[in-house]
């Protein structure tokens, strides 16, 4: 008997060491080293052929916020294909070589780890022709003609507006860089001002304002009719079930993804993002949209807010499944000829599917023309092209951020219930690396500020806002 309890003693004590251990290994740490090298490879690229900058000036910006970039300005593990226009970062026998390819109207593509560079004709390519007219011809906000007036609108406080373009630009951190500073006041350009090494033409990444962009293409088919907030979402689950009615991931509406409260299991808000979630595509190759409809239903939707690049990515692809042939060219057609954002490219994956929950490349001058639209409450040159009641929509809390102060609404970010020095009507975009286009309407106002802020960042838009509104009062 005695033996017996020892024996039971043990096997508890045992026991009781297993389950003190923790799982500690990182099991993705290929997937980590592959998408590491496959972000120097996209940003690499499109630094040197989407924003026409040197190698020297990406590795000084671009790069600058990797913590450990392969090679330097003047070589490394990597190679620059100039004829085709491509970067390879890595070498075989290591690590997967990450390869980045520049495509006609799109920007940088990634290539699957498993292919070479002779499949860069297998990429997607956009062949639309340009805008017509020359913009430097054209007037402002249309075109880049800036009628010469030095002098401000009466009301406005010089000196104070430009106290508000120092703020921006000399930081007491090295870490938060503005590269350009726009403040459009009814209509006209007040403050243009970029950093060296930038100018109005420079095409940078939006990061996450492309959700803005893209909510804004959905807008105009909500005021059509052809899609509807509150409907289950148009797309086709995974993993396929056996009977698709029964699948409780049918409850979803495109209400819940704008609102990033789907209810999915998330991926990119759980430090998953460079592992398993989006990264896979933007940085590896993968497909974005089987990696946003591969998700499990963990809550009610509409009940919880988590922030995740694939709830986004669901509403793109129900757009496409809405237009069918006239996916690939309804952007520029709908939104970007219309308001005169000739400088935009809309990025895709190799599979032809827009990544617009990042990837934009764009300017200073084309984000003000969005934010143009916005403060205008949809209009530009008398046509309406998304509604009031859309905007309305996009500046509406969503209902599951009550508890965290009413600061997101479709793919805008509002002013937080407790900021009091800024007017609650103000919204803005929001991306990494501090991309901002800030609407004001109470003072007919739209701030752009582009950074590519990198260590801790934390450029705030608000106080942004703040600082610029000061010359208003």
């Amino acid at each position: 008997m005695k033996n017996l309890i020892l024996i039971a003693s043990l096997l508890a004590f045992t026991s009781s060491l297993f389950s003190q251990q923790q799982e500690q290994y990182d099991y993705f740490k290929a997937n980590r080293e592959m998408i590491g090298s496959g972000v120097q490879a996209i940003l690499t690229c499109n630094g040197l052929f989407t924003s026409e900058r040197t190698i020297e000036q990406v590795y000084d910006k671009e790069l600058k916020y990797l913590p450990q970039p392969i090679g330097t300005a003047k070589g490394g593990d990597y190679k620059i294909d100039w004829e085709r226009k491509a970067v390879a970062i890595g070498v075989a026998g290591g690590t997967p070589v990450m390869r980045a390819a520049f495509r006609e109207g799109i920007g940088c593509v990634m290539l699957a780890p498993d292919q070479g560079l002779e499949e860069i004709p297998l990429l997607p390519i956009q062949k639309m022709p340009p805008l017509e007219g020359d913009p430097s011809k054209i007037l402002w906000p249309n075109g880049d003609l800036v009628k010469s007036n030095k002098r401000l609108p009466k009301g406005v406080n010089p000196s104070a507006l430009e106290e508000a373009v120092e703020w921006a630009f000399n930081r007491d951190t090295p870490e938060q860089t503005t590269i350009s500073l726009m403040v459009v006041h009814k209509g006209k350009i007040l403050v243009e001002r970029y950093a060296d090494g930038f100018n109005q033409s420079t095409k940078t990444r939006t990061w996450s304002t492309a959700k803005s962009i893209a909510v804004t293409l959905i807008g105009t088919l909500v005021d059509e009719g052809k899609m509807s907030l509150d409907e289950p979402l148009n797309v086709e689950w995974l993993p396929k079930q056996a009977n698709p009615d029964t699948d409780p991931r049918k409850a979803i509406t495109l209400r819940h993804v704008l609102n990033m409260s789907s209810g999915l299991y998330t991926v990119d808000s759980r430090r998953m993002e460079y592992a398993t979630g989006s990264g896979l595509a933007y940085w590896a190759g993968a497909s974005i949209v089987n990696g946003a409809r591969n998700r499990g239903l963990i809550r009610q939707p509409g009940t919880s807010w988590d922030y995740e690049n694939y709830d986004t990515i669901l509403a793109i692809l129900a757009m496409k499944n809405t237009l069918g042939e006239s996916y690939f060219t309804f952007p520029r057609k709908a939104l970007l000829d219309k308001i005169g954002m000739r400088n935009t490219f809309l990025s895709t994956d190799r599979f032809g599917d827009f990544v617009l929950s990042s990837q934009v490349y764009t300017n200073a001058r084309d984000l003000a023309r969005f934010g143009l639209l916005y403060l205008n409450e949809g209009k530009w040159e008398g046509e309406q092209i998304i509604s009031k009641e859309w905007i309305d929509f996009v500046r509406t809390p969503a209902p599951a951020t009550k508890e965290r102060g009413n600061m997101y609404g479709g793919q805008w970010w509002l002013v937080p219930d407790d900021r009091t020095d800024v007017p609650k009507t103000a919204y803005a975009t929001a991306g990494n690396r501090g991309q901002y286009v800030i609407v004001v309407p109470s003072k007919d106002l739209v701030i752009v500020r582009r950074g590519l802020d990198y260590g801790r960042q934390g450029f705030n838009r608000w106080d942004l806002t703040r600082e610029v509104l000061k010359a208003f009062e």
